[in-house]
């Protein structure tokens, strides 16, 4: 028989000293903390502070000032290893023990992220680094970012709250589309760019080459002996140790701060919901000092909290005694949901008065909208809680309660993509078992009136859009469903659709596929870049929604995988839209409604049929596809019948008794026409229209 099993105490009910200390997520600290080097030694993760003593910086955490803290953040292209470089940089310091190779990334927590191996969500870690040559402890807060476009709005916000960068780029591939827009997102910030060659250990790795696009696309001095681009291999930690030296040296201190002694303000740049102690809140520290107990107040809500717990990211969540000025960490407040902490908030000592506010952060925009609704409608319940539960993690996703004809009731979310829609589904379905059925995406569109008041008057909303000569009242539609009719086209004065300026990266050989590709496409060009002899930047202006369908996948199959595509929003553009309508046996189907240019209108509805005639399970009646445009039908397609041999028990006897069962049969396929079509709509209806493309079609009647 065993003993008893012992209970590994939790963290809080340790001692301040013998707990692990755990580093916070946007500024960087330092205390003074002296170690003897021998001259010229490179310095080891055994020279780092054990955690015994950052148990003692812990413990008197008011030490880190401004001046030894740097704050950093890590941006690259997909799949380029900013996730693994922060795995190096936080075992390099000792802050978590070194892990397998092919172990998960630390700071990729969601299940999403380790099953698609990408970042979907900023992740922040603090640790304690010692200079090898001041022989002094700095704290070091790291947000690792996602590189997918989907999700430049978590780099747009973490670079806010950094003073600088690595420009992390695949020695084998180079520089890639996320590549440019995250340099010009954090030049455009003014912020120290550190630019680092990973994977240089790989035998398709050529460094040379892409110092030749970097001087190229970015106008980087490459040979400077005094800043040299550093050559590492986050998977082996070859050349780690020199990153966090050039961190410290390169990256300046938080400034335009206040002091310990002033009054309390901080600025709360992210939030999460945990199940446990509700919404937890990172905050940087302006000035003054935090500490347990305090009351503070949110300057956009006005409602005050009592700080029930504080502390830093280390990588988790490590309780410290105050919070000063320039300092970054956690924060608990009581609150319930994320929609009270509001990003960009500044939050101040409720007994002192309201200080002037910071800037804050410009808000997430939804540029991709979706139907969700439940397969079973008595899920609706379900589906709500697991959407508001999802929601409280991510605010960048919008909610509306919409209504189907066809599918019953369910919701209207936007999102930042398809991707982020993609990302959200799966969220939905495995982490809080809902089944759903997304609709196809669709984007935002604006529609001017010629009578506004006559528009008022039918119950439309009009917005004013821009200022000056541009300025307009239109009506915002989230849903092609809300497209207008062919009887109300004559008030109508113009559409408005959203465009996009698209960077794509290619080796030169595609070029033209990939230009032609955009022109299908309604691409307009606007510029052409060689950034080495091998390689092409192309600019095209596009509208949204062309690229929400199939433009992804025809640019990887056209380029066979080497291009890559990023794109960044640029208003909206008048166009020539119709609405595309599908009828299944002579019934609107409202969730398989969409909007198409007038132009490749009738070839769309036309494709449309042949792909949903090719994923409709056959029934018991005919089925009727047909596709119009305004109103017009333009496309037919049919799928026949299944048929019961309801003859097969008789063996014989008059004919009549054959003949009665066949009239029975044929009596109630017309009742079954008549009661909902008899048609059942699965996801795959819906995905058939998201990949349309023209260049594998699906030939008619394939199962």
């Amino acid at each position: 028989m065993r003993g008893p099993a012992l209970r590994r105490p939790l963290l809080h009910e340790l001692p301040l000293s013998s707990r692990h200390s755990i580093a916070a997520p946007c500024f960087r600290f330092l205390v003074p903390f002296r170690r003897t080097f021998a001259p010229g030694r490179t310095l080891q993760s055994s020279d780092q502070p054990s955690s015994t003593a950052r148990d003692d910086l812990l413990a008197d955490f008011a030490q880190f000032t401004p001046t030894r803290i740097r704050n950093f953040s890590i941006i690259a292209h997909i799949d380029h290893g900013k996730s693994t470089l922060a795995d190096r940089l936080l075992e390099s310091t000792n802050t978590i023990a070194k892990v397998a190779k092919d172990a998960k990334r630390v700071l990729d927590k969601l299940k999403v992220e380790k099953e698609r191996g990408i970042t979907v969500k900023a992740q922040t870690a603090s640790m304690f680094y010692t200079h090898p040559e001041t022989r002094e402890t700095y704290l070091l807060n790291l947000i690792d970012t996602p590189g997918h476009v989907d999700f430049s709005y978590e780099v747009s916000r973490s670079l806010g709250a950094c003073q600088g960068c690595i420009l992390l780029v695949d020695a084998s591939q180079g520089v890639q589309a996320q590549t440019v827009a995250n340099f010009f997102l954090a030049f455009s910030e003014n912020l120290e760019v550190i630019p680092v060659l990973n994977k240089v250990d790989l035998p398709g790795s050529d460094p040379s080459r892409v110092l030749q696009q970097l001087e190229s696309a970015f106008d980087m001095d490459v040979s400077d002996p005094a800043k040299p681009i550093l050559h590492v291999s986050a998977k082996t930690g070859l050349g780690v140790d020199k990153v966090l030296r050039r961190i410290v040296d390169d990256i300046p201190p938080p400034s335009n701060l206040g002091n310990a002694g002033e009054d309390f303000k901080a600025l709360l740049f992210d939030s999460w919901y945990d199940s446990y102690v509700g919404v937890v809140c990172l905050v940087a520290v302006h000035s003054g000092t935090l500490k347990k107990g305090m009351r503070i107040t949110s300057h956009h809500t006005r409602i005050s909290y009592e700080v029930t717990s504080l502390g830093i990211m280390h990588p988790e969540q490590t309780p410290t005694s105050v919070l000063t000025a320039g300092q970054v960490g956690f924060i608990h407040l009581g609150m319930k949901t994320t929609r009270d902490a509001h990003i960009g908030d500044t939050l101040y000592a409720s007994n002192k008065p309201a200080p002037a506010p910071f800037p804050g952060f410009k808000p997430a925009k939804s540029m991709v909208f979706a139907g969700t609704y439940p397969l079973d409608a008595s899920e609706l319940p379900k589906l709500q809680d697991a959407i508001d539960r999802l929601t409280l993690n991510d605010a960048s996703v919008s909610v509306a309660r919409e209504t189907s004809a066809t599918l019953g009731q369910g919701f209207r979310l936007g999102f930042l993509g398809t991707l982020h829609m993609d990302v959200f589904r799966q969220r939905l379905e495995e982490e809080h078992g809902a089944a759903v059925i997304n609709t196809a995406p669709s984007a935002s569109y604006h529609i001017q009136y010629k009578d506004e008041k006559k528009a008022t008057a039918a119950g439309y909303r009009l917005d004013k859009i821009g200022v000056g000569d541009d300025a307009r009242n239109v009506r915002v539609i989230r849903s092609p469903v809300d497209f207008p009719d062919v009887d109300e086209m004559h008030n109508v004065e113009a559409f408005y659709e959203p465009v996009v300026v698209g960077t794509l990266i290619t080796p030169i050989e595609y070029v033209g596929p990939l230009m032609e590709l955009c022109g299908n496409h309604r691409g307009e060009q606007l510029d052409y870049t060689n950034i080495d002899e091998s390689r092409v930047m192309l600019k095209y202006k596009l509208p949204m929604s062309e690229i929400l369908t199939d433009f992804y996948d025809s640019l990887k199959s056209r380029s066979q995988g080497f291009a890559t595509f990023d794109y960044e929003e640029r208003g909206v553009a008048r166009a020539d839209l119709v609405k595309i309508t599908i009828l299944l046996n002579n019934k609107n189907v409202d969730a398989l409604t969409a909007v198409a240019p007038r132009a490749t209108s009738q070839r769309i509805a036309a494709l449309w049929c042949r792909r949903l005639k090719a994923v409709l399970p056959r029934q018991l009646v005919d089925i009727a596809i047909q596709a119009c445009v305004n109103g017009r039908v333009v496309a037919r397609e049919s799928v026949q019948a299944l048929r019961k041999d309801v003859t097969a028990k008789l063996y014989g006897g008059d004919i009549t008794r054959k003949m009665k069962l066949l009239e029975k049969q044929k009596e109630g396929k017309k009742r079954m026409k008549a009661v909902a079509g008899g048609i059942q709509l699965t996801q795959e209806a819906f995905l058939s229209l998201i990949h349309m493309s023209d260049e594998d079609p699906v030939k008619p009647g394939k199962k």
